[in-house]
């Protein structure tokens, strides 16, 4: 029995041969490829379903159809936006937008709409919420760049809620002790996690900082993020790990062969750090940078001062870093705060110098 055919498609017979085309109402008839389980199908079906050119193979390379999702691509990363960005955000951009030629590139631009969103592109990522969030972000960023360039007039991915993350936490003051038992001063091990500890920097930027960084007690860093320079002092735990620590290259973290560690790298070494201490995987390398924030909080530093250490731009960041703060701790130091004000207050007249007293209800003078 033959297969069953998509809408639209038919079996054309001509001299004992067999083809296959698309043809809507009285329309035109277009000729698609044999194989109706093919990639190839599907592309010239799609493309013909919705009106655009089918794509063309030129030297055994397909270039995407206009109007396509992997053409949209293609524009994008041949925009001034997609250049500007540094060279780890383009390879980050890069595997992801790939992806998405490979799974959707035969889709039509004018085609995307918010269900077909939601449940073709999102939907095969129900259970990574991490690369359902990355691939929303991603489309976002190509749907912006195909309204600017014309492609389309409204936004389909409106309305569309983030997908919900599990929040890296804190580390706790407990989990902060066992590491540094695990991991004695003058380990590799202990002089990273100072540096992440005592400056609450990122990851990227922690691999990068040099002995040459330091100067006047005090340590330079260029977030890699956002490009912001700071210069944060020396915390005596931090000291002590340095003076520790070999002068054995311009990097201050190195691998075992003496080199300095990629940021990848660098992280699953740190997982094996963290994972000999005994530590369940819920102590990321991040919530190291959230504990400082923490820590920072609970000592009495604003939002400001954190905002000085961890380089953040906006109140509201500060402020989700310092949120695990020790709420205990803080509401009774504000409630301290509260009695001490309430006891320091002094009535500015005494009850006599109102002159006479009040009349009383229900008696006249």
């Amino acid at each position: 029995m033959p297969r069953r055919l998509p809408l639209y498609v038919e079996r054309n017979y001509v001299k004992g041969h067999t083809y296959l085309s698309f043809r809507k109402g009285k329309g035109p008839r277009i000729r698609l490829p044999s194989d109706p389980t093919s990639a190839e199908f599907m592309t010239a079906y799609q493309a013909a379903l919705t009106g655009q050119p089918a794509p063309v193979a030129s030297g055994g390379v397909t270039r995407a159809a206009p109007g396509s999702v992997a053409a949209l691509i293609s524009s994008y990363k041949a925009s001034a936006e997609f250049i500007a960005l540094r060279e780890t955000s383009k390879a980050q951009y890069n595997n992801r937008l790939e992806t998405i030629r490979e799974d959707h590139g035969h889709r039509t631009v004018t085609g995307l709409s918010r269900e077909r969103i939601v449940v073709g592109i999102l939907q095969p990522y129900a259970d990574r919420p991490g690369a359902a969030l990355d691939t929303l972000k991603k489309l976002r960023i190509l749907i912006r760049h195909a309204i600017n360039i014309g492609m389309l007039k409204h936004d389909p991915s409106l309305g569309i809620k983030r997908p919900k993350l599990q929040r890296i936490r804190s580390w706790t003051d407990d989990e902060i002790a066992i590491y540094r038992k695990k991991w004695p001063l003058g380990t590799k091990q202990r002089l990273a996690f100072e540096l992440f500890a005592c400056t609450g920097q990122r990851r990227s930027d922690v691999v990068r900082v040099a002995w040459s960084h330091i100067a006047d007690n005090k340590i330079m860093v260029v977030q890699q993020k956002t490009g912001r320079r700071l210069m944060i002092p020396l915390h005596g735990d931090l000291v002590a790990a340095l003076a520790a620590a070999p002068r054995e290259h311009v990097a201050i973290l190195t691998t075992a062969y003496g080199r300095p560690f990629t940021v990848d790298g660098f992280s699953q070494w740190m997982r094996d750090a963290i994972t000999s201490a005994g530590l369940p995987l819920e102590c990321q390398p991040h919530g190291l940078r959230k504990a400082t924030g923490r820590r920072l909080a609970e000592a009495g530093a604003t939002a400001k001062m954190v905002m000085s250490i961890l380089g953040h731009t906006t109140l509201a960041e500060a402020e989700r870093y310092t949120e695990e703060a020790d709420q205990a701790g803080l509401a009774e130091d504000a409630v301290i705060r509260l009695q001490g004000h309430k006891a320091n207050r002094v009535t500015q007249t005494a009850p006599v110098s109102l002159g006479k007293a009040r009349k009383e209800k229900g008696k006249s003078t």
